[in-house]
């Protein structure tokens, strides 16, 4: 059975139905809350929409054809009519996309316990992925402008997710070994520091875990040789 287990709810526009905020089910015992967040929808419709990319090519179009309107010997006046109903096709778009950004933040939950990575995503259809600390090989920090930033996470092989289940939360172009992506955060100092530790404090439980049940025979005593770790790639970078 796989350990990324995916859970499907009926959809609700506040989610009333969940036992805890963002979490298909109350934690077991041992199971500590450290963080919960959402992506900034502003940031998510620029980084995952590409709002401001699809503003500059309206901008481009509609520049175009009220120089086109002019190069053909109309005045002014006729070049603003030619845009009277591009501009606002143009506008109802840019409109439409940021809607969409606003809704995928807001029905959008990432939380971290001291024992997995939660991400409740979907805005028709709820679906709830369960990431275990110990299934994460590593995590990466995108800094943005300010405080904003991205956390991705590697997951071991041969567990994965599919691209098209969590765009836009998945690293952009890794669609081969997708990478789960807490996306958009406004602060993400805070939530990566704590994934650093909660992964560090895993590693090491794992660690005291293999030196109780897997004890050193008298050869590999002779010679000093220690158990290598399950886990000793586990690891948070920094990236620009």
């Amino acid at each position: 059975m796989s350990v990324l287990k995916a859970r499907r709810v009926e959809p609700s526009g506040e989610h009333e139905f969940e036992p805890m905020h963002g979490l298909p089910d109350q934690l077991p015992a041992g199971e500590t809350l450290l963080w919960q967040g959402s992506p900034d929808w502003r940031r998510l419709a620029v980084d995952a929409f590409h709002v401001r990319a699809l503003a500059v090519y309206f901008v481009l179009m509609l520049a175009w054809r009220a120089g086109s309107v002019l190069a053909d010997g109309g005045g002014a006046v006729q070049a603003v009519a030619s845009l009277a109903w591009p501009l606002p096709l143009a506008l109802t778009g840019l409109g439409l996309v940021c809607a969409l950004a606003w809704l995928s933040a807001r029905t959008t939950v990432y939380t971290l316990t001291n024992r997995r990575v939660v991400m409740r995503l979907g805005i028709v259809l709820s679906i709830s992925f369960n990431i275990p600390l110990r299934r994460i090989e590593s995590a990466s920090l995108h800094r943005a402008s300010g405080a904003g930033g991205d956390i991705c996470i590697l997951i071991t092989q041969p567990q994965r997710i599919a691209y098209l289940h969590l765009w836009p939360h998945a690293r952009p172009w890794h669609v081969k070994r997708t990478q789960p992506m807490l996306r958009a955060l406004a602060d993400v100092k805070l939530p990566a520091q704590l994934l650093a530790d909660a992964l560090r404090a895993t590693l090491e439980a794992g660690q005291a875990q293999q030196a109780t049940q897997a004890p050193a025979t008298p050869a590999q005593a002779g010679q000093g040789q220690a158990q290598r770790p399950a886990h000793s790639g586990r690891r948070l970078t920094m990236a620009a």
